[in-house]
């Protein structure tokens, strides 16, 4: 019995999402199709390629061994159709790319419309949650992140370095104890991300600042931390791109206390040749370092 190559795209989707209910989502279809489909797929190919178990399918040794072939055919077979279905100069369809939450909306999302003005047929689903998406699990087409995949089948590049400088609100400065230097800032209190909910343990940055600081705030979001520091809640760690035109908050010792951190772009390399993906690869990478502007000194705040 000869397999039905369908139902690669069932085996492929359990295998990313572990679950038939998870996989079921994905596909639109109910989870006893999914079930029939991959008991279908195993008797063609006379081998189990899940374990099934409580918490979800787990890829047999055999699953694993069809698992890049599978991948290969899916990635081929979305080539073939984007090669027949559009003009060479032309990107369509769809890219997801997952992104930290005020990258994506103050540096790619600003900038979009003079890529899909270019690809008219082109459609991004940007992913801003408080953690990186999965490339393996197919979550997202494209990741910028703090950390790059170091195995497996990926195209990995340096986006941009950027940095993270100390931030005040006037208020905070004209009501707490004056800040000439590194040594005052353990009398302080500080916004920062909440510390068991990080997307990357890239993030401690304030730990390398001091011993136990006094944290009064804690958000998942980095846009919530700004709008507690513009509130006068406390000190906070933040990027340039993050403080708005026009906003109040200050850095506070910008030639003294900053930390940086690279982000970095990657790909699964069968979708990274899929010219939707390159094209947006190619923008993500000209946007980049727009991110990377320095922070001038306040004349509220010289130090």
């Amino acid at each position: 019995m000869h397999p039905d190559w369908s139902d690669l795209s069932y085996f492929l989707e359990l295998a990313r999402q572990g679950t038939l209910s998870g996989a079921s989502r994905r596909l639109g279809v109910e989870h006893t199709t999914v079930a029939r489909r991959i008991e279908r797929l195993e008797t063609a190919l006379g081998a189990t390629l899940f374990d099934r178990r409580r918490e979800g399918h787990v890829l047999t040794e055999t699953g694993q061994a069809l698992l890049p072939h599978a991948e290969a055919m899916e990635s081929a077979a979305i080539a073939a159709t984007e090669q027949l279905g559009a003009p060479e100069t032309a990107a369509g369809g769809t890219v997801r790319v997952g992104a930290p939450e005020v990258f994506g909306t103050r540096v790619i999302t600003p900038r979009l419309p003079e890529l899909l003005e270019r690809h008219p047929e082109l459609n991004i689903e940007l992913l801003l949650t408080h953690r990186f998406p999965s490339l393996a699990a197919r979550e997202a087409d494209l990741l910028v992140t703090l950390n790059p995949p170091t195995t497996g089948r990926y195209v990995v590049s340096r986006l941009v370095d950027i940095r993270y400088h100390l931030y005040a609100a006037p208020s905070y400065l004209a009501t707490h104890a004056p800040i000439a230097g590194r040594a005052d800032l353990p009398a302080h209190r500080f916004v920062d991300y909440v510390q068991d909910e990080l997307m990357s343990d890239m993030l401690r940055y304030l730990d390398e600042l001091m011993p136990s600081p006094r944290r009064r705030f804690a958000s998942t979001s980095m846009l919530a931390q700004y709008e507690a520091v513009a509130a006068g809640l406390g000190l906070g760690m933040m990027t340039p791109y993050v403080i708005p035109p026009g906003s109040a908050v200050v850095a506070v010792l910008p030639g003294e206390i900053s930390v940086t951190r690279t982000l970095w772009l990657a790909a699964p390399t069968d979708l990274f040749r899929l010219q939707r993906v390159r094209v947006v690869w190619d923008f993500l990478r000209a946007v980049a370092p727009d991110s990377a502007r320095p922070v001038e000194k306040s004349p509220a705040n010289p130090i």
